[in-house]
Parts: C-alpha cells; sequence; structure tokens
C-alpha cells in the first residue's frame, strides 16, 4: 500500500500532534507546587541559560493584556502581564541544529516544577502569530508572581483557547530538534 506525499505543513502538524501524544498525561489544571525560582534553557541549544528573576527583569520586557475566563462563573478577567517574548531566550540560547533545515523540526517543551509541560513547534513560534505572544511572565499588575503562579510563568496569550497552554510555576524550557 502506498500514501500520497504529503506536504511540509501536514507533516510538521502531524509530527506536532505525535510529540503531543507521546508527552505523558498530565492534568490542565496545575496544583500548588515548587515555586520556581529559576528559569533553565536546555537542549538543542548553543548556550544553555539558567535565569533568575532579576535577570528576565534586566532583559527587554513586553507587557500585554490578558484575558482569564474563569470555569466558577463564567466571568472574563483582564489583567496586565510583564515578561520576556520567549522567542527572545530562544534567540539568546542559539539553536542547535546540525542541518540548515532542522529548525522545521525543533519543539519547544516548557515544564512546570509540578512535570506539567507544553508544547510550541519552533516555526510555530517564529513564523506565526502565535509566537509574539508567547511571554515568560514575572509580573502581574505590577505585582510580583504571586506563589499560585510561580516566580517565573509563561503565557500564550494568543491562543484561541485561553489557559492550556500557560505554564505556572515554569521551570524549564527544553529544545528537542525531531528526526524528520
Amino acid at each position: 500500500m502506498t500514501f500520497p506525499a504529503l506536504s511540509p505543513s501536514r507533516r510538521l502538524r502531524i509530527l506536532f500532534a505525535a510529540l503531543l501524544f507521546a508527552l505523558p498525561p498530565m492534568a490542565m489544571a496545575q496544583a500548588p507546587s515548587a515555586v520556581s525560582e529559576t528559569l533553565n534553557v536546555t537542549g538543542a541549544v548553543k548556550s544553555p541559560l539558567a535565569l533568575t528573576v532579576a535577570q528576565l527583569e534586566a532583559m527587554p520586557v513586553e507587557q500585554v493584556a490578558q484575558t482569564d475566563t474563569h470555569q466558577v462563573d463564567g466571568k472574563s478577567v483582564t489583567t496586565d502581564v510583564r515578561g520576556v517574548r520567549l522567542t527572545a531566550l530562544l534567540d539568546r540560547a542559539a539553536l542547535a541544529a546540525g542541518g540548515k533545515n532542522d529548525w522545521k523540526h525543533a519543539v519547544v517543551v516548557a515544564s512546570a516544577t509540578d512535570g506539567y509541560a507544553v508544547t510550541f513547534s519552533w516555526p510555530e513560534l517564529f513564523d506565526t502569530d502565535v509566537g509574539p505572544g508567547v511571554l515568560v511572565i514575572f509580573e502581574r499588575d505590577g505585582k510580583p508572581l504571586a506563589d499560585r503562579e510561580g516566580r517565573i510563568a509563561l503565557v500564550s496569550a494568543k491562543d484561541i483557547h485561553n489557559g492550556p497552554r500557560n505554564v505556572h510555576w515554569l521551570s524549564k524550557i527544553d529544545v528537542r530538534v525531531l528526526a524528520p
């Protein structure tokens, strides 16, 4: 049996979906965990990073309004968050790719201290409208993040459904290059 050739974008979507199913099942709601104090950027990068809140604050920051819809009462609450674009951290760490097209097969896994993890594809972060809205945050409404979020968190403000790819207690960004 032969299968029709798939376009590169279709292959990337299939690869991304396979990665999501390969990760261990994790609950959507995060239970209280160890507060994150340091963010490590590891994996297929030339310069691994270990960043504190103070170091993140010293970088160029972005501020976005984020709307949260609470499941209990259905109300929407808008807050202002400040942080650093995930793409700026990835640029600083630099992808360690063997081949010139490895970036097309790279994924970014953002993990919390409690094991919760979300994924982004490298092309999604650098070539779509989603990328500029993915922030590593350290401040909400002018105040440092509370323990319930960790000192460092991640928001994906431009997702259609807000929340599932937000990570409280962010502790690690792991870059992986998948086999084509």
